[in-house]
């Protein structure tokens, strides 16, 4: 007779309902053909696993503020080379007129 596999949501499901306390699990296990003995392992394996659920949700949570933190960074260089690059321009724009010359346009549709 082959064994029967689960998956886990089931057993997450049939382990939920015994932790409700609502039925005895004796009575779960019936009605779910299943041996009350692998479903106290289900409920002791859950249990012991029960923390890895926050361990993933907090490993998310760290790699999103590490994302957000590197964001933030390549803004405030984006911010700086734009500063940098609009002081140079109006440097330049001076130095022109300083020379009687015309400020070069910045339009590029004619080139």
């Amino acid at each position: 007779m082959p064994r029967n596999v689960y998956t886990p949501e089931f057993k997450a499901r049939i382990v939920i309902e015994v932790l409700e306390g609502a039925r005895e699990l004796e009575a779960i296990a019936a009605e779910h053909q299943l041996n009350p003995n692998m479903v106290r392992n289900w409920k002791a394996e859950f249990l012991q696993n029960a923390g890895r659920a926050f361990e993933q949700a907090d490993k998310k949570s760290k790699e999103e503020r590490r994302k957000e933190k590197k964001r933030e960074k390549e803004n405030e260089r984006l911010l700086r080379t734009v500063g940098q690059l609009t002081l140079e321009r109006d440097f330049l724009q001076d130095c022109f007129r300083a020379v009687g010359k015309p400020v070069p346009s910045l339009d590029q549709k004619g080139k």
